[in-house]
């Protein structure tokens, strides 16, 4: 089966409280900074970079940038477009790479790591989020969900040194965030009134908005890593 092309991405980090997936976005885009505000520098490289949502925080701090993804992007920001597991870039030819939600659509995942050391220059570091709870999505390209030590094993196979490890937001964050998801995926699927009188509340009265922040204060008032959303990946290729 082909990939569908034209697939709306994330076309900006800046996000507004009232949106659905404000608790996920909020404690991954805050990590992304705080990743790329350390270790982006010279050539570099957004894989899978969709619409390159990030790029106005990487293109200060870097020399020169390169988005490739494996098929065209809805606002055609892809300059390369190559697999994953093949990327079409020399050996050594950058010094540091952003892979935000990719690595669960790639079957391969043991060669897009092997991929990704290839291309890094000693030294190098490789910033990657992964999701660890989430509903399937963009179908039948979603393969897997990762723990911790899954990642840590994938990355040591594939010869990179781990910097951190790091969840994006705790349990309570996961929580009300996948809350979140399945009731407004039930406002597109199901009928009824009193399923209309949730969507007005939490769409036009934004009740969402208050439960985003509500959710955002619990998590970092009661922090508990036991669940999460996200997981963000700092590793370096030795040398």
């Amino acid at each position: 089966m082909d990939r569908q092309i034209n697939i709306p991405r994330l076309n900006d980090w800046h996000i507004r409280t009232k949106d659905p997936h404000y608790i996920h976005l909020y404690f991954l885009i805050n990590d992304i900074k705080e990743a790329l505000e350390k270790y982006a520098r010279g050539n570099f490289l957004d894989l899978g970079c969709g619409n390159k949502p990030y790029e106005t925080l990487y293109k200060p701090l870097t020399q020169t940038r390169i988005g490739c993804d494996v098929i065209q992007s809805d606002k055609n920001r892809v300059d390369v477009i190559c697999l994953a597991t093949d990327l079409k870039f020399d050996n050594n030819s950058f010094d540091s790479i952003l892979c935000t939600q990719v690595l669960e659509h790639v079957y391969d995942h043991h060669t897009m790591i092997k991929e990704i050391y290839r291309v890094l220059k000693p030294g190098g570091h490789i910033m990657l989020t992964v999701p660890f709870a989430w509903e399937k999505h963009e179908e039948p390209y979603d393969f897997f969900r990762f723990t911790p030590h899954a990642l840590k094993e994938l990355f040591k196979e594939g010869g990179l040194e781990i910097d951190y490890i790091k969840p994006n937001g705790g349990k309570w964050a996961a929580i009300y965030q996948l809350r979140t998801n399945m009731l407004y995926h039930s406002f597109s699927k199901k009928k009824g009134f009193f399923l209309k009188l949730k969507k007005i509340l939490f769409m036009e009265l934004r009740l969402t908005q208050l439960r985003n922040h509500f959710a955002i204060w619990l998590d970092k008032k009661y922090r508990d890593e036991i669940f999460t959303l996200n997981y963000i990946v700092v590793a370096h290729k030795p040398g």
